[in-house]
């Protein structure tokens, strides 16, 4: 039994994705609702930037979006991570825009959500340019990886500033046996990666339940990105009271969850 109960002197940062806020809008080919407003009500209520992914099919996000997130965060102070794959109109509106952070994601033709990191050293060729390119204009860059200790220094290589570790399988481990396997494959990892000189932030299936665990675990962890989870909390319990609460859960605390069965 995991039982961890230090705070962290440092929380966590909190980015909250809006890609299903989008995705909702987008089911009636209107205005409503906003990823700008829902955007400002995540900045009020705590959270320390925002996300968007967008991808190329635009079934959520499209490049307006983020356009006007760009420019909330900036009139907020905040910082705004834009994630996506290696294609020419996105790194483009990453420069134009001087977005805080580009995280590089690998994309699978047809896949759902991002379900994989970059392959490394062998996709070196891809990502170590980009990470060059977006550098020498002043943009934090981070890539997707899965939690795989010995892939950080390949990784490093890159030139990256930070890694994402990929945590679904942290996450999908919830209450089961192999959850402390899965959570020392991400502490490994991060450790390595602070070794190597990057720093590390976290991404996917992230909840109420598993991220203070995580936060308390992961001293390294500097940033995570949450956005279904988020989402579905807020549809129960408003955007104020489930951004306060995943502030509390980035700093360890453990928090309630709604009750969804």
């Amino acid at each position: 039994m995991l039982c961890v109960v230090a705070m962290r002197a440092q929380p966590v940062a909190l980015s909250v994705n809006l890609n299903k806020v989008a995705l909702l809008r987008n089911s009636r080919g209107h205005a409503n609702p906003s990823p700008r407003t829902a955007g400002k009500a995540c900045l009020d209520a705590g959270a320390y930037g925002l996300t968007l992914h967008w991808r190329a099919d635009n079934r959520h996000t499209r490049a307006d979006d983020v356009r006007a997130l760009r420019a909330l965060c900036e009139e907020r102070g905040a910082e705004f991570n834009l994630e996506g794959d290696e294609r020419e109109e996105l790194l483009t509106l990453a420069e134009e825009l001087r977005v805080t952070q580009f995280t590089l994601v690998p994309v699978r033709p047809g896949e759902i959500t991002s379900d994989h990191g970059w392959e490394l050293p062998r996709q070196h060729d891809v990502v170590a340019p980009i990470v060059e390119r977006l550098k020498r204009r002043g943009i934090r860059t981070a890539i997707f990886v899965d939690p795989n200790a010995d892939m950080m220094a390949a990784a490093a290589a890159t030139g990256v500033d930070r890694v994402e570790i990929y945590t679904e399988p942290y996450a999908s481990a919830w209450g089961k046996p192999r959850l402390r396997d899965e959570l020392l494959r991400v502490k490994e990892t991060a450790r390595a990666a602070a070794a190597a000189g990057m720093g590390v932030n976290a991404g996917h299936d992230l909840d109420l339940r598993n991220l203070p665990l995580l936060a308390r675990e992961v001293p390294e962890l500097a940033e995570v990105s949450i956005g279904h989870a988020l989402l579905a909390d807020a549809l129960y319990l408003g955007f104020a009271e489930t951004v306060g609460r995943y502030v509390r859960a980035c700093r360890g605390e453990a928090v309630d969850a709604p009750v969804t069965k």
